[in-house]
């Protein structure tokens, strides 16, 4: 049974989130805010996917993320209000997968989770290979190591995918739909995602802009830096 994880102080809202999930056959965990969840990440890695409000005591969503972000692998989706489109932006920025607003449709809920977590199973089986290497860049796909000229790269989950869909395509221009088709795969999300996480991928692989180039008006490409061996 797949255990979802749900982060919000508002007890109403847990309640329903959770009942919901439950009479889909999901076991649901509930924490009131950010501190009381990562204790509980701390004690167990069995979480198939996170729901995350934003706004919440003691430590709120987005902190909850940032700190989390490198070392889960699951999806994460926030729950925000309507008017917070910062916090949006915020939430993506640190490595959330999706956002839904509130007041929402319980039924529409459910469908992305379930979608997020077909998703997920569809990318562990999608490939078998373990490494990947490109121009000083090592990618392993069994442990979500990366490295560059022999030093690792702390990236996220979502980032590790993203190159790793880079690489599979070098040379390649991919556009933002097909990004987004490959690495997120949902029926449900904002496509602006693809463009805040190539601009963290980039902070961290690619300062000098030399692998990840922008192709106007259609979308990104991964070319060979000059002078770089294979």
């Amino acid at each position: 049974m797949q255990r979802i994880l749900i982060v919000d102080d508002d007890r109403a809202i847990a309640g329903l989130m959770s009942d919901a999930l439950e009479d889909e056959g999901f076991e649901t965990t509930v924490c009131g805010d950010g501190r009381a969840a990562l204790a509980l990440l701390e004690q167990t890695a069995n979480i198939a996917l996170i729901l995350l409000d934003v706004m919440m005591p003691r430590m709120d969503g987005l902190e909850f993320c940032r700190r989390i972000r490198d070392v889960v692998t699951c999806p994460i989706i926030f729950v925000t209000a309507k008017n917070r489109t910062l916090d949006t932006m915020l939430g993506l920025e640190m490595g959330g997968d999706d956002y839904i607003f509130k007041p929402f449709v319980v039924d529409e809920l459910v469908a992305r989770v379930k979608a997020h977590l077909r998703r997920e199973k569809r990318t562990m089986l999608s490939d078998t290979n373990d490494s990947l290497v490109f121009c000083g860049i090592e990618l392993k796909k069994d442990s979500l190591e990366a490295y560059k000229n022999g030093e690792v790269i702390a990236l996220s989950p979502r980032e590790f995918r993203l190159l790793y869909f880079f690489i599979k395509n070098a040379g390649k221009v991919l556009t933002r739909e097909q990004i987004f088709n490959a690495v997120w795969g949902v029926d449900y999300g904002d496509i602006g995602t693809v463009a805040v996480n190539i601009k963290n991928l980039r902070d961290k692989i690619d300062p000098d802009n030399e692998y990840i180039k922008t192709v106007w008006g259609v979308g990104y490409k991964l070319v060979k830096p000059a002078g770089a061996v294979q």
